[in-house]
C-alpha cells in the first residue's frame, strides 16, 4: 500500500511538471464521411509521453487530472491549442474536443471556449463539443442552460459513447444535440452478432430521422465501413482512417485519406 501510495504521488508530480512544462501534445485523429471519404472533422485527443514512463494513457492521467483539481487547466489548454491549430484547416473541416464531466459541472466551461475561440478566431460553427452522458446527469437545470447557451453560439454538440448509458435517449429529445457517436463497443461486433447490426440500423435511422449526424466510432476495416455507409451511417473514425498524429503530420494523413477515397 505504501509503495502504491508513493507512486500516485511521483504520478501526480510529473504530471503538474508536464501541464506546466508542454510535456503533453494534442494529437488528432480524422472523422471520415461514409460517403464521399474525405475528412469532414478531426477529434483533438490529448497524449502525454513520460521520460520514465513512456505513454501514458489518458484513461490513466484524466482520472488523475480530474483528482488533482487541474482539468479545468488541462481543458483550457487543448480548446486554446486546437481551436489556434484548426485555424489553418479548410474551411469545411471542424474540429471537435472532448469535455471531462467534472469541466462540464465546474461552471466556467462556456467562458473557456469562447475564450479559445476569440483567440483563434476560429468560427463557433467550426467547432464540436463532444460530451458524455456522464456530464449530464446533475440534477437541476444547469446542464440544460450550458448546453442551450453553447448552441445558441453555434457550436456543434455530439453525444459520445452513444448507446453504452442508461438515458441516451431521453438525452436527445432533452438536448439539442447535433451528432451522436455510436460506441466501438457496437462496431467490434457488426460481422459476428445480429444484435449488434439490428441496434446500429436502430440508431442510425433514429438519428437521422432527429436530423443528427451519425458517427460510427472504432471503425477498422473495409467491409465494416461498407456495411456502415449501406445503412446510411454518415461519418466513419478508426484505424482503417488513421490514427491520432500531431498536427505536424495531418498533410501526410490527408493524402492517405485521400488515395482511399479514390
Amino acid at each position: 500500500m505504501d509503495a502504491a501510495a508513493q507512486a500516485k504521488i511521483r504520478l501526480e508530480i510529473d504530471f503538474r511538471k508536464a501541464l506546466h512544462c508542454g510535456q503533453l501534445h494534442i494529437h488528432y485523429q480524422p472523422l471520415v464521411s461514409l460517403q464521399t471519404g474525405e475528412i469532414e472533422c478531426y477529434e483533438a485527443l490529448l497524449r502525454w509521453f513520460d521520460p520514465v514512463r513512456g505513454y501514458v494513457t489518458p484513461d490513466t492521467f484524466v482520472p488523475l487530472a480530474e483528482e488533482m483539481g487541474l482539468i479545468d487547466a488541462v481543458g483550457r489548454m487543448v480548446l486554446q491549442s486546437a481551436c489556434k491549430e484548426a485555424k489553418n484547416w479548410p474551411k469545411h473541416v471542424k474540429l471537435s474536443v472532448n469535455v471531462s464531466p467534472l469541466q462540464f459541472r465546474n461552471g466556467n466551461l462556456i467562458s473557456t471556449v469562447v475564450n479559445a475561440l476569440n483567440a483563434a478566431e476560429l468560427p463557433p460553427e467550426r467547432l464540436e463539443l463532444e460530451i458524455t452522458e456522464a456530464a449530464l446527469m446533475e440534477k437541476g437545470q444547469r446542464p440544460a442552460t450550458i448546453i442551450n447557451n453553447l448552441r445558441g453560439l453555434g457550436i456543434g454538440l455530439s453525444l459520445d459513447d452513444f448507446g453504452t448509458g442508461y438515458s441516451s435517449l431521453s438525452y436527445l429529445l432533452n438536448y439539442p444535440f447535433t451528432k451522436i457517436k455510436i460506441d466501438k463497443s457496437f462496431i467490434r461486433n457488426i460481422e459476428h452478432e445480429a444484435k449488434s447490426r439490428a441496434v446500429i440500423r436502430g440508431v442510425i435511422g433514429l438519428g437521422r430521422s432527429l436530423g443528427l449526424t451519425v458517427t460510427a466510432e472504432g471503425i477498422e476495416s473495409q467491409s465494416v465501413a461498407d456495411y456502415l455507409r449501406n445503412e446510411g451511417c454518415m461519418q466513419g473514425q478508426g484505424f482503417l482512417y488513421g490514427y491520432a498524429v500531431p498536427a505536424s503530420e495531418l498533410s501526410i494523413l490527408q493524402e492517405q485519406v485521400d488515395e482511399n477515397a479514390l
